[in-house]
């Protein structure tokens, strides 16, 4: 029995399907691949499944020409795979074998397939976000990161958060093995940096973004020296403290600071509302002394005067110089006394005059005629005659030695 019988394996032909099962019949299966390959390309087989004769084998340049479309047809799947898509927060990198070949923008970009080219997609918009003395919370927090030592040898227990993006994507993806990994050591790094130069009071309470602003243009300093291609957004610092195991002495020394401020503050609004005042009652003096000296000056320059003037007048006329400057002695000496001497001729009887009284409440010597209107006793007569008067006159030069 021939191998290429139809029945090898089966028994005699026309027998059942009940009988042996035997190995599959190969020019069947030919005639299924070629039905199969005739109705993938457009072509109906000649034969049925009656007991025609059988199809004819395929001839060279049918199968050559069937097998060029498929090639084709794989190649143009080939070819179609070399279309990408980028965003417009996205940048390609094209590497041809491995190797970078250029950077493309957004849009519909077209590279050689793979093998010879691939993209790599960078998200260059994207806010990256670090996280370094803590994770996800302030209160989980990694002591190894956190803890740092200050200027004046003091220990600070410091959390911030460092956003960043993406500068230039070809040195993002080839001179960065890990970025996250180098951005946290580096943000740790300066900041350490920064903080090792500043007070344990100015980190806690007075300049906090002035610590951040300058570790951020050290850890951007720090990674374009590196070549990664990161651009730093922010530095945000989270929460500054002293370690949780000196946390109640930290309180205790900033009460006493507390305290001592305000007291310097109570003292200095001491001082300021003393010194304002004793500064004005030294200048009151000085310029009451001054006026006082420049009376003096005055009083003395005008005496000086007075008497030059009088000399003057002495010398043309001595006698009547010399009464003038008696009476004038006298008025002076007579007018800080409070008794009252009248040498009064003529009939009539003297009247008590409170001439004392009217001198007090006047201030002059003399009473005035309006102190004497106001006064409700009767003035007392006084003689006004010129004889009178010589008669005084000569009696005091008599009793003058």
């Amino acid at each position: 029995m021939p191998l290429n019988d139809p029945n090898w394996g089966r028994g005699p032909r026309g027998q059942g399907p009940g009988g042996n099962q035997g190995p599959p019949d190969l020019d069947e299966m030919w005639r299924a691949f070629n039905r199969r390959l005739s109705g993938l390309f457009g072509r109906r087989g000649s034969g049925g499944n009656g007991g025609g004769p059988p199809p004819e084998m395929p001839s060279a340049r049918a199968f050559g020409g069937g097998a060029g479309v498929l090639i084709l047809l794989v190649l143009a799947v080939w070819l179609a795979s070399g279309f990408y898509i980028v965003d417009a927060s996205q940048r390609a990198i094209v590497l041809t074998f491995g190797k970078y070949s250029e950077q493309t923008g957004p849009g519909l970009r077209w590279r050689l397939p793979w093998p010879m080219q691939s993209s790599e997609l960078v998200n260059v918009s994207q806010v990256r976000t670090l996280e370094v003395g803590y994770r996800n919370n302030v209160r989980t927090k990694v002591q190894r990161e956190s803890l740092m030592l200050t200027d004046d040898e003091n220990i600070v227990d410091l959390q911030f958060a460092v956003q960043y993006t993406v500068q230039d994507a070809k040195d993002f993806l080839f001179n960065t093995r890990n970025p996250d990994e180098i951005a946290m050591r580096t943000a740790e790094s300066a900041m350490r940096e920064v903080i090792g130069k500043s007070k344990m009071d100015g980190i806690l309470y007075e300049s906090r973004e002035e610590i951040a602003i300058k570790a951020r243009k050290l850890m951007q300093e720090i990674l374009d020296r590196y070549g990664t291609g990161i651009s730093v957004s922010s530095v945000t610092i989270q929460a500054a403290q002293p370690p949780e195991q000196v946390q109640a002495a930290f309180d205790d020394a900033v009460k006493a600071n507390q305290d001592r401020a305000r007291q310097v503050n109570e003292g200095q609004a001491y001082a300021n509302d003393v010194i304002p005042r004793a500064s004005g009652g030294a200048a009151r003096l000085l310029q009451e002394a001054q006026g006082y000296k420049q009376r003096v000056i005055a009083n003395a320059e005008g005496e000086a005067s007075r008497f030059g003037n009088v000399l003057a007048e002495y010398a043309k006329a001595p006698a009547v110089t010399r009464e003038r400057l008696y009476l004038d002695a006298m008025q002076q000496v007579l007018s800080s006394t409070s008794k009252i001497i009248l040498d009064y001729k003529g009939s009539g009887n003297l009247l008590y005059l409170p001439l004392d009284k009217l001198m007090q409440r006047g201030g002059t010597a003399t009473p005035s005629e309006s102190d004497a209107s106001q006064t409700p006793s009767p003035a007392a007569p006084t003689d006004t005659s010129p004889r009178s008067r010589d008669s005084l006159r000569s009696r005091d030069r008599g009793e003058r030695p």
